[in-house]
């Protein structure tokens, strides 16, 4: 697969734009793992193998066990590999992610407001709509996997 072009670089601008929301989120209330798990799992539903290689990687560096790492496919099945907060975060992920398929049903809505406060709800709802588009920048793109190029 061929690189196409350097986004960022063809529109700085709306890159920067991205990043604000981006540094926004590593200043909210959220834990940045758990963020970086859900990035993950976003990059996982949409077939990102730029982001799935780099949120992978960063959840390593922060110390994430690989054991847990490996089953984020498959949280559903894992137990209690899985904090609840992680889990409703998860499936919050998946289910917006999926919106077209989904809809968002209250259930889903409800069990994530029972976990969330409004503003880490809202928060959470920008990473996920956040790595969404990056995952789109990503695979119309061809960007490369770090692991790509060594």
């Amino acid at each position: 697969m061929t690189h196409r072009i350097d986004y960022a670089k063809a529109s700085p601008e709306g890159y920067k734009a991205f990043g604000g929301v981006y540094v926004s989120l590593l200043k909210c209330s959220l834990p940045q793992e758990l963020v970086n798990l859900v990035y993950l799992r976003v990059s996982q539903i949409n077939g990102c193998a730029y982001c799935i290689d780099m949120h992978s990687r960063d959840l390593l560096k922060q110390g994430l066990a690989v054991d847990k790492l490996v089953l984020v496919p498959v949280w559903h099945d894992a137990g209690e590999v899985f904090s609840a907060r992680e889990r409703v975060a998860l499936a919050w992920a998946e289910t917006v992610t999926r919106v077209a398929e989904t809809g968002v049903p209250d259930a889903d809505y409800e069990a994530a407001a029972a976990e969330f406060s409004e503003k880490e709800l809202a928060d959470l709802t920008y990473a996920i709509g956040l790595m969404n588009a990056f995952n789109r920048f990503g695979i119309a793109f061809h960007t490369t996997p770090a692991a790509a190029k060594a």
